[in-house]
């Protein structure tokens, strides 16, 4: 079947005319996330930090961050030396998009490697929020090569395990294709550009190096699994989301 001459030019004509319903590139609707994070959540000690020189250098100049180490007491386990308890610990990034989101966040299998990890495999995870609600988690298995000296000649490899979702101002999701689709959607349906947060949770398990016992995938993921959901349940506006 032939396409008629006259299709081309008016579908292209089409396409170009959604542009005036593009929004003002300073209106930006904000992501639903609370950029500030809390000191204490739960029985976890939040530790903030700022980004690391790298981050700032190659994210867009207003891409906003929120980081933290966050410590938790192990229970009955105390250094001799010191007396002091044996924390485990989870490694929190909030990175909130500016006006150029391709250059503000992207899915974490794109920078991890950088990071020193080789990542196993990825999987979905549906978290119970405190509150009923459900929240679709991304989670990969990866190895982490930890440098042990500035020179970076020697490495300790460690398993490591990471939760990341993205928060948008209607929307959540796992999946960095999806977001783009919805933000695309809403640019084009709506008249609506958003900044999206990308959320991302890690903690080491099996031998890590101040605990005695290894710690299995299962404690891991489970403790992991209990931050994120408190995490998401206290610093999203849900009812910015309607729910």
């Amino acid at each position: 079947m032939r396409i008629p001459h006259w299709i081309l030019p008016v579908f292209a004509g089409v396409m170009l005319g959604t542009i005036y319903f593009l929004p003002d590139p300073e209106e930006m609707a904000p992501s639903a996330i609370n950029m500030e994070l809390p000191r204490q959540l739960g029985e976890w000690q939040l530790n903030h930090k700022p980004a690391s020189q790298e981050e700032i250098l190659i994210l867009a100049a207003d891409t906003e961050f929120s980081k933290a180490v966050c410590l938790k007491a192990r229970e009955g386990e105390y250094d001799p030396a010191s007396g002091h308890a044996i924390p485990d610990r989870i490694d929190l990034s909030v990175v909130l998009s500016g006006h150029d989101l391709n250059n503000s966040i992207h899915r974490p299998e794109r920078c991890m490697p950088s990071q020193g990890h080789v990542i196993g495999s990825s999987d979905d995870v549906m978290l119970k929020l405190p509150d009923g609600r459900s929240l679709k988690v991304k989670r990969l298995r990866s190895v982490q090569s930890i440098p042990l000296n500035e020179e970076r000649t020697e490495f300790q490899n460690l398993d490591s395990l990471t939760y990341y979702f993205f928060v948008g101002n209607k929307e959540t999701t796992n999946d960095h294709l999806h977001r783009t689709l919805l933000d695309m959607k809403d640019r084009l349906l709506l008249g609506m550009d958003q900044r999206w947060a990308y959320v991302s949770a890690s903690m080491w398990y099996g031998d890590v190096p101040w605990i005695a016992d290894e710690i299995t995938f299962e404690e891991a993921d489970r403790k992991l699994g209990e931050f994120v959901a408190k995490l998401a349940d206290e610093q999203i506006d849900w009812g910015m989301m309607g729910e």
